[in-house]
């Protein structure tokens, strides 16, 4: 089956379900999931879940339950949408962020929390305690550090390395490149095939929306782990040859071409028991954030 529920829950509100409003009816989308093999049980207990996570809330209308992203849901929304930005080349103007911390082992799931919201926004384990990002990241670790009220444990420094190696010699201790790029490889392999063929067929009307749906869905399912593992660093500092320039590309082309028949289905499902006017007036099927222009 692929996937969890739940993964694929956020998925949808992420590509679809966030341009209509940010608002579905329980039974669109138990439809929806359907067509990825999720039963009506599984999709129930995985709302649930999402609802005690604070990820979404409830709303009756009539006999109808309806789901939409809470503040918290949106905000996490926001957050992929600018971490998004950050996959995107862009100049370096030659400074790294350092962040040092001494966090007491007695506040160790603070510190855990800290780590993974670090590795989140893209930066690097130079060493232990030493996090560093080419990127200009200072809003984001105010935000952190008033989030966990650490301001006596933390340290942020902005400054230029002054060798004896080159600046990429950082990139090689605190980042895992190899492994990123290897994903990237697998992504292209999988997914290169696959555009080839949907395209051929897509053009001579072979193709059911429906499939579309799924197939673009999945494709943004797998392309948006790259957020997790991939810091957006800036074109200086990468191997001039960087498959995720290539994998980029291709998940635009590939995306462009299964978009209009995928919300045709959506809109299709949508429709019965939602509101179509909650459409976002500026919303393009073709268009999407993590396309880079």
């Amino acid at each position: 089956m692929g996937a969890n529920t739940q993964s694929m829950i956020f998925t949808i509100y992420g590509d679809y379900i966030r341009n209509y409003g940010s608002k579905i009816w329980i039974g669109s989308l138990i439809r929806l999931l359907k067509e990825f093999g999720h039963n009506e049980q599984g999709v129930r207990v995985a709302v649930s879940r999402m609802v005690k996570q604070g990820w979404i809330q409830s709303e009756k209308q009539g006999n109808k339950s309806y789901y939409f992203l809470t503040d918290r849901g949106v905000k996490r929304m926001e957050e992929a949408a600018n971490r998004i930005y950050k996959m995107k080349p862009n100049e370096w103007d030659g400074k790294w962020r350092i962040l040092m911390y001494t966090i007491p082992e007695d506040k160790r799931q603070l510190r855990d929390d800290l780590r993974k919201e670090l590795l989140w926004s893209g930066f690097g384990s130079f060493s232990n305690g030493c996090w560093i990002s080419p990127n200009n990241l200072e809003k984001e670790i105010n935000l952190l550090i008033e989030k966990y009220d650490i301001s006596e444990y933390v340290d942020f420094f902005i400054s230029e390395y002054k060798g004896p190696q080159e600046n990429q010699s950082l990139v090689e201790k605190s980042w895992l490149l190899a492994e990123i790029e290897s994903k990237y490889e697998d992504f292209i392999e999988k997914y290169s095939k696959q555009f080839i063929v949907h395209q051929s067929i897509i053009s001579r009307g072979e193709m059911s929306d429906a499939d579309c749906f799924v197939e673009r869905t999945n494709l943004v399912h797998e392309y948006r782990k790259f957020l997790f593992i991939d810091p957006g660093l800036p074109k200086e500092l990468l191997p001039s040859k960087w498959n995720g320039n290539h994998a980029a590309l291709l998940f635009s082309q590939y995306y462009q071409v299964l978009a209009e028949p995928a919300s045709r289905f959506f809109e299709s499902v949508f429709q019965e028991n939602n509101d179509l006017c909650r459409k976002d007036e500026t919303y393009d099927a073709k268009d999407h954030p993590l396309i880079i222009k």
